[in-house]
């Protein structure tokens, strides 16, 4: 008589429910974050953040390979992404704008709420993806954007007016690039992106004293990465193949 039936072992329900639990570790790098942030180490913030980032970029893939929508129909992996998402893309940058006194008060406050009002209300859009994958509005990415402030150490009149038209640009039917599904010019943009990516990581390892070529080219890619949804958008045909 065998005491253990390995074949009874619920392997395929173990991978894939592993596949949550990764996911939803983010949301502790997130709280680490908000400690980091709340201590004023926005160095240490930052770093978290991207490390959840990195979470959020490789789960879904995993999830696909061990067909997680499948083997736990019961579990939205969306659900749990979307929560996720919110907390690292807009509820940490959000604190961490406010809690550096970039703008100042009381315009850090109000800059803050309409961040997360804004973006709570663009997660329940569900039609935020075009047929091509662009996102239609701004996409909520103000991780991207509260980071970009503090490297080019922005001023407290363009961290509003960033903030502002973001929050406008959100419920606009303006495209916005998605760097690796949208197929027009992709090698280009991911390009860009890692360029801006790395100038990104140098930022940090160097707290945010880059030399100023560095901080222009980051600025610069920055820019286009903002931009070149809207520009494909009005002109259809760049970047399409014959």
């Amino acid at each position: 008589m065998k005491i253990f039936n390995y074949k009874r072992v619920p392997y395929a329900e173990m991978r894939a429910f592993s596949v949550h639990i990764l996911t939803a570790s983010g949301s502790f790098l997130a709280f680490l974050g908000v400690v980091a942030a709340a201590e004023h180490r926005f160095i240490d913030m930052f770093w978290w953040l991207g490390l959840a980032l990195l979470v959020d970029g490789i789960d879904g893939p995993i999830a696909r390979k061990v067909r997680v929508k499948e083997v736990l129909p019961n579990w939205s992996g969306d659900t749990l992404d979307n929560i996720i998402d919110y907390v690292t893309y807009v509820l940490l940058p959000a604190f961490a704008l406010y809690q550096s006194g970039m703008i100042g008060e009381p315009w850090s406050f109000a800059a803050a709420g309409m961040i997360v009002v804004s973006s709570a209300i663009y997660y329940a859009d569900m039609g935020m993806k075009t047929e091509e994958y662009f996102f239609s509005g701004f996409p909520v990415v103000w991780n991207m954007i509260v980071f970009t402030l503090f490297v080019m150490d922005a001023s407290a009149m363009t961290a509003m007016i960033v903030v502002t038209v973001s929050v406008f640009l959100t419920f606009l039917p303006i495209n916005f690039l998605h760097p690796v599904r949208v197929k027009r010019l992709r090698p280009l943009n991911l390009g860009v992106f890692f360029l801006w990516s790395a100038l990104g990581i140098y930022s940090l390892l160097m707290h945010f004293d880059m030399p100023h070529w560095a901080v222009v080219l980051f600025i610069i890619s920055g820019i286009y990465l903002y931009c070149i949804g809207a520009v494909l958008q009005f002109f259809p045909a760049l970047g399409k193949s014959e």
